[in-house]
């Protein structure tokens, strides 16, 4: 790992790999909450996390890359379940690459467990993994320029599902009703990072 100072009173830490990372970001939530450190924010990303808030950026950068973080806990919360149809206009496509009839593609995707690794992109969105690497997609070689809130998506590693009507280019296996992203809400996301997910099929593929 290495960490980068970002302004007087913020560091960025660039993880070797996605689960050092998640790692990290783990680790340090439970420093914060033992009250060993001090950070306002605390943003895990793909390989890396952004601590804002930090009152002595420098000494921490020393510190956080002195020893290796140990392995992320295993979430124990119910996972949050997100009722989909999977009738997504990639579906096709996306059993093609697998190798798989339609059927399949939702029956292993709603047969695996997600956890979201970080959020990003819009209010929201989660980045979710759990596919093995031989599941993974390319995003499309054209972007959509609208796609409908509710779609349920792949694209490289990640599951997500579209919070609003945004522009993308991941494969749409799916949709559903469930609102990722509420600001009437406590949280107004429904999924944070650390938060295991799993699809539920509703109606035939």
């Amino acid at each position: 790992m290495r960490a980068l100072p970002v302004g007087a009173h913020a560091l960025l830490v660039e993880a070797d790999s996605a689960e050092q990372a998640r790692a990290l970001h783990a680790e340090l939530l439970r420093r914060r909450a033992a009250g060993s450190l001090s950070a306002r924010e605390i943003v895990p990303a793909a390989r890396t996390v952004l601590l804002d808030g930090v009152d002595d950026p420098v000494r921490r950068a020393a510190e956080l890359t002195a020893t290796e973080p140990p392995p992320a806990p295993e979430t124990t919360s119910a996972p949050v379940e997100l009722p989909v149809h999977y009738d997504g206009p990639d579906l096709a496509e996306v059993a093609a690459h697998w190798g798989v009839s339609v059927r399949e593609v939702a029956e292993i995707h709603a047969g695996t467990e997600f956890t979201v690794a970080f959020c990003g992109f819009a209010p929201g969105f989660g980045y979710l993994t759990g596919l093995p690497e031989h599941r993974y997609v390319p995003r499309r070689s054209t972007p959509r320029t609208a796609v409908p809130a509710g779609s349920v998506a792949l694209a490289g590693p990640y599951t997500g599902v579209y919070p609003r009507a945004s522009p993308g280019g991941w494969q749409l296996i799916g949709r559903t009703d469930a609102v990722l992203w509420d600001t009437a809400r406590e949280p107004a996301a429904l999924l944070a990072p650390g938060t295991r997910v799993r699809f539920t099929p509703v109606g035939a593929a």
